[in-house]
């Protein structure tokens, strides 16, 4: 089994990926650990990845579906964190699981209006000395300004400031537009209202999940 989580930065992501692949068994993969195991062992698609990352370039969709691929095994269950980024990405990963016979079995998106994704990002603060992340909305420092962990100052980094969060949404969507139009061709994507809290969120992806896992029953 192959469950993939797409969402927008903020729309909680990587915390409903955690919570849900320690419910059901799943082996939680994003690329960017991927990524960083692969550089480290300096195995050789990592040396690919690796010199592009030096020299700053982005790493092609063929090395990114490489690295991703290469850790799939038909005998586990999975959940992929925000891969495929791209509609290249669904393409090329799609030959590689057929050559492992293997294929994507549900697509959960985390539909979040972008206005709340504004909010969310933009409220984003992080202390300047240890790097500890806070939120003005969900989790604030206890005393304004000031780090919880070290006392240092805690700030609003570049990257979360209105003006790049929405640079950032333009991306997104032109990424992943055709990639959801793509999935819901296949019929494999279902939409979940990212909007609410954590809990809520949670049990309407697993409520997606029990639904197929009920379907595969069946069959």
């Amino acid at each position: 089994m192959i469950i993939i989580l797409l969402g927008a930065p903020g729309s909680g992501k990587g915390t409903q990926a955690k919570l849900v692949a320690e419910r059901y068994g799943l082996t939680h993969l994003s690329t960017g650990d991927i990524f960083r195991a692969e550089m480290a062992a300096k195995t050789s698609v990592g040396l690919k990845a690796e010199g592009y990352v030096k020299s700053g370039q982005l790493v092609p969709d063929s090395i990114v579906t490489e690295m991703v691929a290469g850790r799939m095994d038909p005998a586990k269950k999975y959940l992929l964190d925000g891969f495929p980024r791209n509609l290249e990405q669904a393409h090329c990963f799609a030959g590689d699981l057929g050559h492992l016979k293997m294929t994507v079995n549900l697509v959960v998106y985390l539909n979040l209006p972008e206005a709340e994704v504004v909010k969310r990002l933009s409220s984003r603060r992080s202390c300047g000395k240890c790097g500890e992340v806070y939120n003005l909305l969900s989790s604030p420092p206890k005393a304004s300004g000031v780090c919880d962990k070290c006392g240092g100052a805690v700030i609003q980094r570049e990257d979360d400031t209105e003006n790049t969060v929405r640079k950032r949404l333009l991306v997104f969507r032109d990424l992943t537009e055709p990639l959801v139009a793509y999935y819901k061709a296949e019929g494999l994507i279902k939409e979940v209202d990212a909007a609410g809290g954590i809990d809520g969120v949670t049990k309407s992806v697993c409520g997606v999940i029990d639904g197929l896992l009920a379907e595969t029953k069946k069959k």
